[in-house]
């Protein structure tokens, strides 16, 4: 017995998340900025630290959307190889032209996080930037960072966790149930996709089930909370 949803329901949510994605595509950058009030980016720099942390030669990031991490990584590794992998055309094209802009040379290619198109063992890193809570089997997602990890390899998790209970907790709670909806629908026009923003992180696995799930696949793992637990980074290396 395995807790995976079955194929339609994956693939169902697959479109639709892809749907979503499409359509705030050209206001995706500038909306996180606006909702994280500029911490994403400090998030992404502690995310980048592990990452980069074994000295990786070949790098995929899973998820890319419009290719922040990507590019994050390839700036502050230029020697090595950075793959970004996304379902999202409009996103993948967005990170072009972010690349081109910045003159850093990455891969950005169309692929499906559960069904990733590389060899096994093919990449000393894999990264995830808020884009693994989309994944429609979380297991899946897991197994197929580890088949394309080569041994000793590292995947890096960032994410945003189920508000903890308590007084800080409760107000992030009502912002992001009550507030970043309608500032979400302002900026994009599309309440939906910010409606399904806070609806993906409370259904989101808690830190030590995330990591629980992770041990299970093979890698040794740990986290930690950052800004009081609005984001969790995961770190799981290949064993």
């Amino acid at each position: 017995m395995t807790n995976r949803p079955p194929v339609g329901d994956r693939q169902d949510k697959g479109r639709d998340v892809q749907a979503m994605f499409a359509s705030i595509a050209p206001r995706y950058d500038l909306l996180n900025r606006v909702l994280s009030l500029g911490v994403d980016r400090s998030w992404r720099r502690v995310a980048a630290a592990e990452a980069l942390a074994l000295d990786p030669k070949r790098i995929l990031d899973v998820a890319t959307g419009t290719a922040d991490f990507a590019l994050e990584l390839k700036a502050r590794a230029p020697q090595a190889e950075v793959v970004g992998s996304d379902f999202v055309p409009q996103m993948l094209e967005i990170g072009r032209e972010k690349a081109r802009a910045r003159r850093l040379e990455i891969t950005l290619e169309e692929g499906d996080a559960l069904n990733l198109p590389y060899p096994d063992a093919s990449f000393d890193t894999v990264t995830c930037s808020f884009g693994f809570r989309n994944f429609a089997d979380y297991a899946q997602g897991l197994a197929e960072f580890h088949r394309v990890l080569r041994p000793g390899g590292r995947a890096v998790i960032l994410e945003f966790p189920p508000p903890a209970r308590g007084l800080f907790g409760d107000v992030f709670r009502f912002y992001f149930q009550q507030v970043l909806p309608r500032i979400g629908a302002l900026v994009s026009g599309n309440a939906g996709a910010y409606t399904y923003l806070p609806e993906s992180v409370l259904a989101f696995p808690d830190p030590e089930r995330l990591a629980g799930l992770m041990r299970a696949t093979g890698f040794r793992t740990r986290y930690q909370r950052l800004t009081f637990g609005i984001a969790a980074i995961h770190v799981g290396d290949k064993l």
